[in-house]
């Protein structure tokens, strides 16, 4: 694995005279946020070595290096999935890439199903914590070079992000709702007393990404933020069915809201 990170950066950084500062994992119906930066550098991750393909709609499968908000960034449009049969090491290799390569911020996208009743379709919500229902990406070999073997996951969504965010939010008069995030295996979406099940173990969404990217990420050390678009609504008392091209329809309603507030974000922070 150790080895595998290694040559995938040393071919980044010979084919990308770039270092970038945040990292950024953009969700299903979310890559566009990447064309508001300026674009100094895009690699196809069929072009990366050790690099797994994305093979869902939505996520186009380019690395791209430029500038946004003031920051030099680099952006995963497009992530991976362990229901695409990729194993944890697979699914979270980028986040390992995108430290090797000197990032001290990650920001993380997904497209989420809401299960509090106070959310509506269309809201977006800042992840303060999670639940995890899938493997732990850590299991296996430990490299110490990676971080510590056992990670301390009190804070896995920065507190000081969290303060800001609500503040750019208010300012922009964007209605930010902060709550916390399930993590599933998928691909199925969730029957309505699972919904009703991870609200009862105090879950306010639910998706099928995210939390192994930030466990890796808490492992190295870097500081997340993270944010749901809710793009449909479940629940005991809720009748709905859902498909992936609604939930793309409607992230792609709800980008404009969260683009406005990673800008306002990235502009502000000291890394």
């Amino acid at each position: 694995m150790l080895q595998k990170v290694k040559e995938t950066v040393d071919y980044i950084e010979s084919h990308v005279d770039f270092k970038p500062e945040v990292g950024m994992i953009l969700g299903s119906g979310l890559g566009r946020l990447a064309e508001e930066i300026e674009v100094r550098h895009v690699l196809p991750y069929k072009d990366i070595p050790h690099f797994p393909v994305s093979t869902v709609e939505g996520h186009c499968g380019r690395l791209i290096f430029g500038v946004l908000s003031g920051k030099n960034v680099v952006a995963m449009q497009g992530r991976f999935h362990y229901y695409e049969g990729y194993a944890m090491t697979e699914v979270t290799f980028p986040v390992r890439v995108l430290k090797f390569l000197g990032i001290k911020m990650l920001f993380v996208s997904n497209a989420a199903g809401g299960m509090n009743p106070s959310f509506r379709v269309g809201d977006i919500m800042a992840i303060s914590d999670h639940i995890n229902l899938m493997p732990n990406p850590l299991i296996g070999k430990h490299y110490p070079e990676f971080g510590p073997r056992f990670v301390d996951m009190s804070e896995a969504y920065d507190k000081k992000f969290l303060k800001m965010a609500q503040r750019i939010a208010d300012r922009l008069s964007i209605n930010l709702q902060m709550g916390v995030y399930v993590g599933t295996t998928g691909p199925t979406y969730e029957t309505p007393h699972e919904y009703n099940y991870m609200q009862c173990i105090g879950g306010d969404a639910v998706g099928m990404s995210t939390v192994p990217e930030v466990i890796i990420a808490r492992q190295m050390g870097i500081p997340v933020f993270a944010i749901s678009v809710i793009t449909d609504l479940g629940g005991k008392n809720i009748a709905f069915e859902v498909s992936h091209e609604e939930v793309l329809n409607a992230a792609s309603v709800a980008e404009p809201k969260m683009s406005a507030i990673v800008k306002a974000l990235l502009e502000e922070i000291q890394l």
